[in-house]
């Protein structure tokens, strides 16, 4: 698989990977002065970047920094985004501030990863009863303590 990779702004880095072992591909902070994020607001944050897989039978997961959020209460406001094949528009990383005080995000700071996940797309078919199963309609926790 190939990413094309487009740079919108003068400051963009591309994507890169921290380890051989690093599953993520970090995207920067396309800023040319740093940006404060009060507490609880967000932020889009730009990376500068336009993407295009050669493949449309993946989805592009835009994740969190686990070191943002576990040091300074900094992680995205959607949770995990998600970039279909066909955008080519500038990705921009939502950052909420959970923590206790503003957070300065600097130019090329790391602040999201990008992963690629295969996506399968079924065939609809309405029922008129789903198969039952031993679980049923337990969920959140009925599985466990």
């Amino acid at each position: 698989m190939q990413l094309q990779v487009q740079r919108l702004r003068p400051t963009a880095k591309l994507p890169t990977r921290a380890t051989t072992g690093s599953t993520g591909y970090d995207l920067y902070a396309a800023l040319d002065a740093p940006l404060s994020i009060p507490v609880g607001t967000i932020q889009k944050i730009p990376t500068g970047l336009a993407i295009a897989p050669d493949r449309t039978d993946i989805a592009i997961l835009l994740m969190a920094r686990s070191s943002l959020a576990t040091n300074h209460g900094i992680t995205m406001a959607n949770g995990v985004g998600l970039i279909d094949s066909d955008y080519r528009g500038e990705l921009l990383v939502p950052l909420i501030n959970l923590g206790s005080q503003p957070f300065t995000i600097l130019p090329a700071m790391r602040i999201a990863q990008l992963i690629w996940v295969p996506i399968l797309h079924p065939s609809i078919i309405e029922v008129e009863q789903v198969p039952e199963t031993d679980r049923g309609s337990g969920g959140f926790g009925s599985t466990g303590k």
